[in-house]
Order: C-alpha cells, then structure tokens, then sequence
C-alpha cells in the first residue's frame, strides 16, 4: 500500500505539532478527541477521572499533522493513582506546542477552573479557552462567560463548540493549524492513535463497566489484556483480566448467575469489532488486588507510570 511520509512532503510548508486537551473531569475531553479523529479511541462515560491516561490521538490532513493529549481531568487526588494522572495532566503541558481549555459552558466558572487557570498561568504555552456543551446554553449566555474568563487569564483563542453535535470544530482546528510550527509528519497518515491495540481495547472494555456500575466501583477497577492472538480461523482472541480492590466488587462486576460479566462482554466486543475491523472472541476473568490504587508496584504492572 502506498503511504505518505514525511519525506514526500515539503517540510517548509508542512505544520505540525502536539496539543494537550485539558480540562476539569467530564467536561467533554474524551468526546472531543473522538469527533476530532473521527474514531472511538477514548473512552466516554458521565463519571469523573474516567481517563487516568495521556491518549494520544493523531489527525492529519495534506498539509499538517496534530497529535492530540487526552489527559486526565485535573482533580484533588485522593490516591497514588490520583496522583498519577494528576502528574500526566500536568506533565503534558510541557510537551506541547498549545493547549486547549475546555470547560463545561453549560456549568460557567467554577473553583475547578480556577485551579487550572492558576497552573496555566506557569506555562508558555498557546492557550485556547474551548467552551464546551454551547448547544446546551443560549447564545446571550456566552459574551458574560467570556468575559468572565478573559478576566482570569489572557487566552491565543476563546472558540465556542458543541463536542458532541461537532458545531465550529472546524473552526477550532483552522484556528488551531495557525500555531502550529513547521514540522514534520510523525505518523502515517492513516494512523489514528500511537496507542498499542491492546491499550485500546482494555480501555473499551472499561468504559462498559463505567457504564454499568456505580458508586465506589468505577474507581476501583483497572483492565490489562493478558492475551490477543489471532487463531486459524481468522477470528482475534482477546483474553482480559478486570481487577478490583476488594472481593465484594468482584461478585458486583461478575452480577447474578454471571449476568453483568456477559454484558460488559457482549458490548465491549462490538466495539472491539468495529476499532480492529475484524470478528473477535473476548474471555474475561475478574481478580482481587487488594488496594491496588495506593501500590506502586501494581500501579507500575498495570501500566500507570511516568517515564
């Protein structure tokens, strides 16, 4: 198959750059990202601190390449892993070329985006202020907004968008291009994520027991793929361990007669199906790591570590 690299563009006129997507938990990140590149790569859910990871998302057109930061929502943590993705929100701010701001429009300011304004404000880096959810507030509502937030801190853009119904995202990323330095193309153009597809996979896996649970257990359970292999018959073989921090979870995640535990497959392996475009048999186990979310070591063997 014949694929662009950067060697066949002109690097004087190619742009290029990385752009961190920060914000307060579930004000809309991880749906942003995926209207963006235009493919489920982050996980969604309406509880907060869903992602703990930087998800890299690439989006590339003829004349420039932006890799996309998904990170955590900036919280007060409450645990080692909360530290964590505190320090991957706050890491990814130095490794890029602008940062988008997005808050909730349908909520205004708050002391959460206070904070973050507070740790902009130690940064160089291009911010835009990403007002989020506009198809939940009427247009009036804006300016007062704007000018609210203007007061706090001197933002490069303040552009008003509806992640979900993808109202002035192209405005966002013309605007965007703008800031971006002459670079090179870092990945092949149809690439879409630097994500392994097992990373992708766990994280899908994870969204449905989001989805399906409630109080302490979205906070309490972590997914690795400890197998993928593709079998003779063509089908992929995926088999994955949901942990959880106390045996009482694991009866909840598994549910009666096996009945959540189904579900939570049943749903992720759609999702499966359409990311790797191929029929998939998905085998899951649950399994107790008592408090693994204050254990360096099982942080570290679950894959939540700064390199």
């Amino acid at each position: 198959m014949n694929q662009t690299t950067s060697n066949d563009r002109d690097s004087k006129k190619f742009r290029s750059g990385f752009v961190a997507i920060i914000g307060r938990p579930n004000v809309g990140k991880s749906t942003l990202m995926n209207h963006l590149i235009g493919q489920k790569i982050a996980i969604m859910s309406d509880k907060p601190q869903t992602t703990r990871n930087k998800i890299h998302g690439v989006y590339t057109t003829n004349d420039s390449q932006i890799v996309f930061l998904d990170t955590p929502g900036i919280h007060k943590p409450q645990s080692k892993l909360g530290n964590y993705m505190m320090q991957t929100a706050e890491s990814a701010l130095r490794e890029v070329e602008a940062a988008l701001f997005l808050i909730d429009a349908s909520e205004g300011l708050g002391g959460g985006d206070r904070f973050i304004i507070e740790q902009l404000k130690k940064v160089k880096t291009p911010v835009f202020l990403v007002m989020n959810k506009i198809d939940k507030v009427e247009p009036e509502q804006l300016l007062p907004m704007i000018t609210q937030y203007n007061d706090l801190h001197e933002f490069a853009e303040i552009i008003p968008i509806s992640a979900l119904k993808g109202n002035n995202v192209d405005t966002l990323l013309e605007q965007l291009s703008r800031y971006l330095p002459e670079g090179p193309q870092y990945y092949p153009a149809d690439q879409i994520t630097d994500h392994p597809e097992q990373f992708v996979c766990s994280e899908l896996i994870r969204e449905k027991i989001l989805h399906m649970t409630r109080e302490e257990i979205p906070h309490s359970i972590a997914v690795t793929i400890e197998d993928m292999r593709v079998k003779e018959n063509g089908v992929v073989y995926i088999g994955a361990v949901i942990f959880v921090e106390r045996d009482s979870q694991k009866g909840i995640i598994i549910g009666k007669k096996g009945d959540l535990l189904k579900e939570v497959g049943k749903q992720a392996r759609k999702d499966i199906e359409a990311l790797l475009g191929s029929r998939i048999y998905l085998e899951l186990w649950v399994k107790v790591k008592k408090d693994w979310r204050n254990q360096e070591r099982v942080l570290k063997d679950l894959g939540y570590r700064h390199d």
